[in-house]
């Protein structure tokens, strides 16, 4: 399936506004709390600094994750294991298509099982995202705040959108 045809499946979204990096640590803690269970694949879309990896980095402390968030932008890929649940984090901002098309079936593998990964840049991977996602995409508002727009694709994930709404 092509990225067009996963736009068609959008199960369900949930949009909040944070004025805080609290607001957003709440928001990181109660996504997590949804997610811990089963797992979850995670793409985030946003401009340079508008909080793609502090709500990363948030989700990890709720996860009781001890080693240190740091953005992956020149590794790719950073994981932990101090948590329940293994975590990765992939940055796809400096991969060309090229690049993009070695790692496709690691971005798959990272989607199957009991675990929790997070790709910043997913609209850098051309289209090739595991069906079964949640996305969030990160803007700013007019006052300086930020918005975190989720939306499940695929039915797996409906659950976590309708738990972030109560």
């Amino acid at each position: 399936m092509v990225q067009k045809e996963y736009e068609k499946i959008v199960m369900e979204s949930f949009i909040q506004k944070c004025t805080s990096l609290e607001d957003t640590k709440n928001l990181a803690y109660k996504f997590v709390s949804l997610v811990k269970e089963q797992g979850c694949f995670i793409n985030l879309f946003g401009e340079i600094g508008a909080g793609k990896t502090a709500f990363v980095k948030f989700a990890a402390e709720a996860l009781g994750i001890k080693e240190k968030v740091t953005s992956p932008s020149f590794v790719i890929l950073n994981e932990y294991h101090s948590a329940s649940i293994p975590v990765y984090h992939f940055d796809l901002y400096r991969l060309e298509h090229t690049g993009i098309s070695t790692i496709t079936e690691e971005l798959r593998e990272y989607s199957e099982g009991k675990k929790i990964t997070f790709v910043e840049w997913a609209e850098f991977s051309q289209g090739e995202l595991p069906f079964e996602r949640i996305e969030i995409n990160v803007t700013y508002d007019d006052d300086d705040s930020r918005v975190y727009e989720f939306k499940s694709v695929g039915e797996k994930n409906k659950k976590v959108i309708e738990g972030l709404k109560n």
